[in-house]
């Protein structure tokens, strides 16, 4: 039917229902900029109209899942024979255990193959064409609502659930208990730490070691208005755990005048106005290594973290939350300053158990 068989009356409408016929653009003008352009002509791929590309592909995708299930392979058997405590080096990383180098390479290869190979199937061999889907209300019918609240309530009382305690009880154990499985696994990650992060290699008695000379210290070699910093007796650079250690039990000294010191602990664990602070910052654990003579004041470098050493080693500015733990210290018969103990409390940044 043409235009002209159309009774003018009819006619805009007419033409507004030929718009949005299946098929046909509306064009844009200035009665109607906002018009749907429509969809653009579909294009094919090389693998709908050629079976040997599709083949390909479909190879490619096999390939990519194969490789994944030989990652996972790779992954437990990594996990299964390679020593916890052997080390590889990774060129720029550095020395890093060679079991957690392998379990990361495998499970990231076979996630990353999946993905992958999911990817292109997708773009490659399932159908690509474009449907328009009309929006529809998503609630459903008040017919239906009621039917299936019916079936619910039906459901429930023909499965005796409230008149069978036995079963109701030993269900929801079954059920409470079963995730424990999964925390159980948990379990071998490694060893539980213990009381590991509350304790260091300080101890009754332990000699207070120059880290630069590596000489004990007597009280004379600390002078006033200097910072000097420690390490326990016996352990040195060459040791396997010497960063783990020294992370833990780095010191501070500093020499202030007796008089100087406002905390009566702190008085009280120093030797003649030497006292010894760890050196690791409370915020997240960097070493601080600036001190101001005048203000008795150290700086932590990384977040500007402020200690008051004449204070207990309070905060007085920066994001730490807690002062610094001082090393309670004396002087041995021959005249070495030791330890008269290991820390009081954790060192370092708070754990979830701080105690």
């Amino acid at each position: 039917m043409s235009s002209q068989d159309i009774p003018e009356e009819n006619l805009p409408a007419a033409q507004d229902a030929d718009e949005h016929a299946p098929g046909t653009v509306a064009v844009a003008d200035e009665t109607n900029p906002f018009a749907d352009p429509g969809l653009p002509p579909h294009e094919h791929r090389i693998q709908d109209i050629d079976e040997r590309a599709a083949s390909r592909s479909e190879r490619t995708v096999a390939f990519l899942f194969t490789l994944s299930m030989l990652a996972t392979a790779g992954f437990i058997a990594s996990y299964v024979t390679i020593p916890s405590d052997k080390s590889i080096y990774v060129f720029p990383i550095g020395h890093v255990s060679a079991m957690n180098f392998a379990l990361g390479l495998t499970l990231g290869v076979a996630l990353f193959s999946i993905g992958a190979g999911a990817v292109h199937w997708a773009r490659t061999l399932m159908s690509d064409v474009e449907i328009i889907d009309e929006r529809h209300p998503i609630a459903a019918e008040p017919e239906v609502r009621a039917k299936v609240m019916a079936d619910f309530k039906q459901g429930a009382k023909e499965s005796a659930l409230g008149r069978r305690k036995l079963i109701r009880n030993t269900m929801f154990g079954a059920l409470a208990l079963f995730p424990l499985s999964g925390v159980v696994l948990l379990r071998d990650l490694g060893p539980l730490p213990g009381t590991k992060l509350r304790h260091t290699l300080w101890s009754k008695g332990k000699l207070l070691v120059n880290m630069n000379t590596n000489e004990p210290l007597r009280p004379s070699d600390v002078a006033v208005g200097s910072l000097t910093f420690a390490k326990p007796e016996g352990l040195e650079e060459h040791d396997e755990d010497f960063q783990k250690e020294i992370a833990k039990a780095a010191l501070m000294i500093v020499r202030l005048q007796p008089e100087n010191i406002k905390d009566k602990q702190e008085l009280e664990w120093s030797h003649e106005g030497i006292v010894a602070y760890s050196k690791i910052c409370t915020h997240v654990g960097c070493p601080i290594s600036l001190y101001e003579q005048q203000t008795h004041h150290v700086l932590c470098p990384c977040h500007q973290s402020t200690f008051d050493l004449s204070d207990g080693a309070r905060v007085i500015f920066g994001p730490a939350g807690h002062a610094l733990p001082q090393l309670r210290i004396g002087v041995n018969d021959e005249g070495y300053l030791e330890a008269l103990g290991d820390f009081e409390e954790p060192v370092g940044p708070a754990f979830w158990e701080r105690g």
